[in-house]
């Protein structure tokens, strides 16, 4: 039973109309899907991935009119976006310079050439290069399809105790710890445990850091990672494995696009486990997707209502 990677990481923004502006128009991803919070139908739930919306690929947010993230420990501090190579972060450094998005330089972390950035309000990224595997690029996008973003991956996790989060990541979710390496931001080592057939969209990078406060969740902070299961069966032994072990969860939930497990480790952070399927075409043909709003079937007897209560974002 292996989780075979980053399904999809979940973030907060306040200003849901720049949001879309930033992560369609900027960084050109796709919007998949326009949908709402199930657990909080007055918000939006945006999820952007690929041209086809592959799971690993999604970046998604909630829109809450919060205060900005209160940085520190026990949080997911830096998300990684995969591009295809030295000429591709080439080619968003510039595009970031000229469009005045805060970024740093080309460096090589982990022995792989990245380039950090920040969102509007302050959501912290970086990109990774990593050539491997297939790419979907999305037609209508402002960047060229050679140096689109491929998907998620690493993730970086800070914690305030290692040893405790470590033995969830390997003994539980069957991780396997890898390597370490110097963070470029702090004296700290950074602990690499893979998933799968490993490879940056099947990482957690994880820092452990006690002297820092806890952060307080907010806009441009992340509210949980989400780790891929391929199929039912597996989704249901993963639910069984986190009983069998004793660690609080919520059961099995049914988000309609995807089956998903909550739970948190023991430093806090909230994960989830994410089945590929059935997907985002579910209900919308793939070559419309996220035109429109969209609610899973025990939503829509509440449409106008929900509607009546969102924003418009064009």
């Amino acid at each position: 039973m292996q989780l075979t990677g980053i399904h999809h990481l979940t973030a907060i923004s306040a200003h849901a109309k720049e949001n879309v502006a930033f992560y369609t128009g900027v960084l050109g991803m796709r919007l998949v899907k326009k949908t709402v919070n199930q657990d909080d139908v007055s918000a939006y739930h945006l999820f952007y991935a690929d041209g086809k919306a592959s799971p690993g690929t999604d970046l998604t947010f909630f829109d809450w009119p919060a205060a900005r993230e209160q940085r520190g420990t026990r949080s997911v501090s830096r998300t990684g976006l995969r591009v295809a190579g030295e000429k591709s972060l080439g080619f968003w450094r510039d595009r970031f310079i000229k469009l005045g998005v805060h970024t740093g330089s080309v460096t090589e972390v982990d022995s792989r050439l990245t380039l950090p950035f920040e969102d509007p309000e302050g959501q912290r990224f970086v990109l990774v290069d990593d050539s491997t595997g297939e790419a979907h690029p999305w037609e209508k996008s402002p960047v060229p399809a050679e140096h689109q973003i491929r998907g998620l991956g690493p993730i970086v996790l800070n914690v305030p105790d290692l040893a405790r989060t470590a033995r969830v990541l390997v003994d539980v979710m069957n991780m396997r710890r890898v390597r370490d390496y110097a963070s470029p931001d702090s004296e700290h080592r950074i602990h690499v445990f893979e998933m799968g057939k490993g490879g940056p969209a099947a990482e957690l990078h994880v820092i452990e850091q006690s002297d820092l406060p806890a952060s307080r969740q907010g806009a441009g902070g992340v509210h949980h990672v989400a780790f891929r299961t391929p199929d039912e069966a597996q989704y249901h032994a993963w639910a069984w494995r986190l009983n069998e072990v004793g660690l609080h969860n919520s059961g099995e939930v049914d988000r309609f696009y995807f089956r998903s497990l909550y739970f948190r480790e023991p430093n806090g952070i909230l994960f989830e486990i994410a089945t590929d399927g059935p997907g985002f075409a579910t209900d919308e043909p793939m070559e419309t997707l996220g035109e429109k709003l969209a609610l899973p079937p025990f939503l829509e007897p509440r449409r106008k209502e929900i509607e009546a209560g969102l924003k418009p974002l064009g």
